[in-house]
């Protein structure tokens, strides 16, 4: 499909205009098939073992390096919250790395009406800039606000776990840079890999933000509060979360 941002957007105005339930295919906008890239052999997912995580942001340093993301905006930052026990006067910090899930089931692609997200075989979800429209359609659609529109392109924007590294044989930025080895990236698909030793081990102490949005994440978590995961369940309360800011 070769589609100009302008000129789907022009159709877009006139179906808009005209009749919001006329197909896109009866605007003159033809979709290809589905990309696949990478292999099914693999399923890549991220480990993230937050009793190592120091909040250095090294992570979000090299990965703002690697990927050129344009001033303000991160495909991976670790947000740092303070968290008031219910009941309580006490107050403790918490550590938050945050980044695309990557899920088996991810509300971003649907909702593109260019086809310009995907999901690889191997379960890396990519954009393709050249048919984004910058619509931020997926960027609402995600629940883990990992989106956002890069003004330099004008396209969406998110980590992809350094697929061009994977690809190379070398670890993602902000895995090669953690000073206390935290995040970890492995292939679910080979029992021997650490990734799927690790979450074997730790089976029961495993988790995943927002499991109610059935998106299946594939970012997972170690020693990850409980507050983040059920928060009207856990120890703390949402109104009693402040997220610490670092002037980004």
């Amino acid at each position: 499909m070769d589609i100009s941002k302008r000129h789907f957007l022009q159709k877009m105005g006139v179906v808009t205009a005209g009749a919001a339930l006329v197909p896109l295919a009866d605007a003159g906008i033809a979709f290809g098939p589905q990309r696949h890239e990478g292999s099914d052999e693999h399923r890549y997912a991220m480990l993230i073992d937050l009793r190592r995580c120091i909040g250095c942001q090294s992570c979000t340093v090299s990965c703002t390096i690697e990927n050129q993301t344009p001033q303000g905006a991160f495909r991976t930052t670790v947000s740092q919250y303070q968290v008031q026990l219910t009941h309580s006067d006490e107050v403790t910090n918490v550590l938050l790395p945050r980044l695309c899930n990557h899920c088996d089931n991810p509300p971003c692609v649907p909702v593109c009406p260019v086809q310009a997200t995907f999901q690889r075989q191997d379960g890396i979800v990519v954009i393709d800039n050249t048919r984004c429209v910058g619509c931020a359609y997926c960027v609402q659609a995600c629940p883990y606000d990992a989106r956002f529109i890069n003004h330099t392109t004008q396209t969406a924007d998110k980590c992809t776990f350094c697929a061009h590294r994977l690809e190379a044989g070398l670890l993602p930025a902000c895995v090669e840079s953690c000073v206390g080895g935290a995040r970890i990236i492995g292939d679910l698909k080979d029992p021997h890999s650490t990734i799927s030793q690790m979450l074997a081990t730790h089976r029961d102490a495993i988790k995943v933000l927002k499991p109610e949005n059935k998106t299946n994440p594939h970012v997972f978590y170690l020693g990850l509060d409980e507050a983040f995961v059920s928060p009207l369940q856990g120890r703390a309360q949402p109104a009693l979360w402040q997220e610490v800011t670092h002037g980004h």
